[in-house]
């Protein structure tokens, strides 16, 4: 007598049309899963952008302020700058502000924020808002750069050089006063200068 086939005993073709099914099922998870993570990708990717964005806004907004900040203390202390280095011995008769260097055949460019003069010495100071030893290390190039185009066109005074800051790290302050910088910073409605370790150095 033959077997009967009974729905207990499932066939081949039904356990394959299960796993027909329970694959697309999966498949369809499986591409509702991947829309969803493309979805957050794409959320989280606005949002980085927006950071970007709002990060770049805020630079600026420092950077302006920053140079707000420094354009503001060059007006306060120029004036007051050959008075007070006077008390270090230094005779400079005027103060001249955004001194500017552009000798493009020896491809030497510089910016001065403060000069102060007299016929054998020159004092050259960089404010800032924030006085940072990058800044500190940038100035010094700058009197390098300095010295290098004076030396071409017959200038042979004495170089030195001053920093002003409004803030100014214990970092920065030690790093600027051993590189033989003056130090310039405020102090309620006036500054202070204070000399560098040592002798200053001169470019």
């Amino acid at each position: 007598m033959p077997e009967v086939q009974t729905d207990n005993t499932p066939s081949f073709e039904r356990v394959w049309t299960v796993l027909e099914k329970v694959a697309e099922q999966q498949k369809d998870s499986a591409e509702d899963f991947n829309r969803r993570i493309v979805h957050l990708e794409n959320l989280f990717g606005e949002v980085a952008e927006q950071q970007r964005k709002s990060e770049a806004d805020f630079n600026r907004r420092i950077g302006h302020l920053d140079n707000l900040f420094g354009e503001v203390s060059e007006y306060m202390i120029a004036p007051k700058l050959c008075e007070k280095f006077y008390e270090f011995g230094f005779n400079f008769l005027r103060a001249n502000r955004n001194v500017k260097v552009n000798d493009r055949e020896r491809d030497i460019s510089l910016e001065i924020d403060i000069i102060l003069e007299n016929g054998d010495k020159a004092m050259l100071i960089e404010v800032k808002n924030k006085l940072t030893r990058d800044r500190i290390v940038a100035h010094i190039e700058r009197l390098e750069k300095m010295r290098k185009h004076s030396n071409t066109h017959g200038d042979s005074r004495t170089f030195l050089g001053a920093v002003a800051g409004v803030i100014v790290t214990d970092e920065a302050r030690s790093f600027a006063l051993d590189q033989g910088l003056y130090l310039i910073e405020p102090s309620g409605d006036n500054f202070n200068i204070t000399p560098p370790l040592g002798k200053p150095r001169e470019w």
